[in-house]
């Protein structure tokens, strides 16, 4: 299972991308977290449905200094696999 999550408010520039990193490293989810240029952060978790919604569930709140406005989520089928979790 696959969800593509696009989180949105003050979420750049406050450690964000490391914290969705820990999360994931922590539910032993694999796939990837970057910066848009838009000002969101795009994350892609990989895993058992249940540890993805955890982690949906984290990135609602995020990281001490973060203001999360809006969080995203798209399920999609897996087409490729990740053997880890990354910052792109």
């Amino acid at each position: 299972m696959i969800a593509r999550v696009f989180i949105s408010g003050f979420v750049q520039g406050v450690g964000f991308r490391q914290f969705v990193l820990r999360q994931a490293q922590h539910l032993r989810l694999t796939g990837w977290v970057k910066n848009v240029s838009d000002g969101r952060v795009e994350v892609l978790f990989q895993g058992p449905e249940d540890k993805i919604k955890k982690a949906v569930e984290e990135c609602n709140k995020g990281p001490f200094l973060s203001e999360v406005k809006d969080v995203v989520v798209e399920w999609e089928n897996a087409s490729e696999i990740y053997k880890a979790f990354k910052i792109v």
